[in-house]
């Protein structure tokens, strides 16, 4: 079972900030080795979605994403850095993070549509949410990536 919290970045524990960032660059910059500017000045305004678990009374990070607001980075509404940390993969949390993200949004910023840049594999899987391709493939950090759109 996994608990959501949905927060602003200034309502983030130092606990959950830290092991936002900690498990974000697991996941992206040592996992994918893309050496980009993770920390890019956009969590500041973004709404943050965690799904914590807790497995043999040890509370930890699951799944994670970010909300950013139309016009912040296109002129939709966007979920992005999303991550399933490797000890939740399999587990169905990855689905219910992507799930849950899309509620969150679309109750945040009604009546707007969500754009995602989403690695190319993970095509069929984001459509399965209703989100439709949009542009041709493109390489980002030597992963190729689809812009999407539900």
């Amino acid at each position: 079972m996994i608990d959501w919290q949905f927060s602003r970045f200034a309502d983030l524990s130092p606990f959950d900030l830290h092991e936002v960032l900690a498990q974000r660059q697991n996941v992206f910059i040592l996992e994918q080795t893309c050496l980009y500017p993770d920390i890019d000045g956009q969590d500041l305004e973004a709404h943050h979605l965690l799904g914590w678990r807790t497995v043999d009374g040890t509370r930890s990070l699951a799944a994670y994403l970010r909300v950013l607001a139309p016009g912040a980075k296109y002129d939709e509404m966007s979920i992005g850095r999303v991550i399933t940390t490797p000890a939740a993969r399999g587990t169905g949390a990855g689905r219910a993070l992507i799930g849950e993200g899309i509620r969150q949004a679309e109750a945040l910023y009604p009546g707007h549509r969500i754009r995602i840049g989403a690695q190319q594999y993970l095509e069929r899987f984001y459509g399965s949410f209703g989100f439709e391709t949009v542009s041709a493939p493109y390489d980002e950090d030597g992963i190729m990536h689809i812009d999407m759109l539900r």
